[in-house]
């Protein structure tokens, strides 16, 4: 007869001779696979390919690379689906993907490589301190060792501000054509987008709903910036860039206010303004629209609106991102009385709430 003890001791082996480490695994080294394509980013390895092909001995030469790694780095790009090969051995030739040829070539006008850039020249290094944030509640990128924070530092210099606006705008392009197809906006007239950065949430809505009128609301620095961008889309008389402190001055008045990747920055209390100045900006009717990694309620689903928060916390310590719930909640008090939830591109949703 078998002892309790040692019943349990069997049923526990048991049990682990059905479980597999793999997602484990997978999770923790994800960082080897993150690497590999930042830093094929950032040795521009998809613009020198553009849309031709080359040995991995002829690639290896352009980009400056020792021969050791060359074969290693190039085929991790293609078993993870960022590059695609023709033949195997030294005479194989690589060539960018669909997908890579589109957003990760600098002469691609839907290029999106700004943020990878910046993923790995800033954020990469921060994330090593994840554990001494969430000890410490406070921010670990430049500020951590006296430095100027990101926004200090970015808006002090107009070809690193263009270069960031560039990185954070152009990979929310995709949002903001599904917000133009997926929000009614025929019942209104005008939209005011609150850090508007390139006005290019304005340039694409603006493309599709043309009986609408915009302003691009900034800081003064982005001003010129924004304007160089709406006089290239020959846009002018649809959007007004306006520059302003969106806490120190009234937001410009409009039917629908539209923040992208704004609230997220923020502490509770510093949300709360905003989506109050939001409120006494609109019209009775009118939407306020916030577009973000919205995390799903129950907090289950969305990791990629976790972990961001997790990067608001490196960056800014207090800042966070929030739920739906968090929103109408918030945006209650305020003296809203209706809301909705849109589904945009990936992890990403557009909260409106109606005056």
């Amino acid at each position: 007869m078998n002892h309790p003890a040692e019943v349990d001791t069997f049923k526990d082996s048991d049990m682990k001779d059905h479980l597999d480490p793999g997602h484990i695994m997978q999770t923790a080294t994800a960082f080897w696979a993150s690497k590999v394509l930042l830093t094929a980013v950032e040795l521009d390895l998809f613009t020198v390919l553009g849309d031709g092909e080359m040995t991995a001995s002829n690639l290896g030469k352009a980009l400056g690379l020792h021969p050791r790694g060359t074969y290693d780095f190039f085929d991790a790009l293609v078993a993870l689906k960022f590059l695609d090969r023709d033949g195997n051995g030294p005479e194989g030739s690589y060539k960018c993907t669909p997908q890579t040829a589109a957003f990760l070539n600098k002469k691609s006008h839907t290029y999106i490589g700004g943020l990878p850039e910046m993923l790995n020249s800033r954020l990469f290094g921060f994330w090593n301190n994840l554990g001494s944030a969430l000890k410490t509640g406070q921010p670990q990128n430049e500020t951590r060792h006296g430095g100027k924070s990101v926004f200090e530092a970015l808006y002090s210099n107009e070809a690193s501000l263009g270069a960031f606006l560039d990185a954070m705008t152009g990979f929310q392009a995709a949002n903001f054509a599904q917000l133009a197809e997926k929000f009614d906006f025929s019942k209104y007239k005008s939209v005011s987008d609150i850090g508007g950065a390139l006005a290019l949430l304005s340039r694409i809505v603006g493309t599709r709903h043309q009986h609408l009128d915009f302003n691009s609301f900034d800081l003064p620095p982005v001003l010129p910036l924004a304007q160089k961008h709406i006089e290239a889309a020959g846009m002018e008389g649809k959007i007004k860039a306006i520059s302003g402190d969106f806490f120190k001055d009234e937001l410009p008045k409009a039917d629908v206010i539209t923040m992208g990747n704004i609230l997220h920055d923020w502490n509770l209390e510093n949300k709360k303004i905003l989506i109050r100045k939001a409120y006494d900006a609109l019209p009775e009717g009118g939407a306020f629209i916030a577009i973000e990694n919205l995390i799903d309620d129950a907090r289950r689903e969305n990791a990629f609106g976790l972990l961001m928060s997790l990067n608001m916390l490196i960056e800014f310590g207090d800042a966070f991102d929030y739920t739906g719930a968090n929103f109408r909640e918030w945006c209650s008090e305020a003296g809203f009385k209706r809301f909705e939830i849109i589904s945009l591109t990936g992890p990403t949703s557009a909260a409106v709430a109606y005056k």
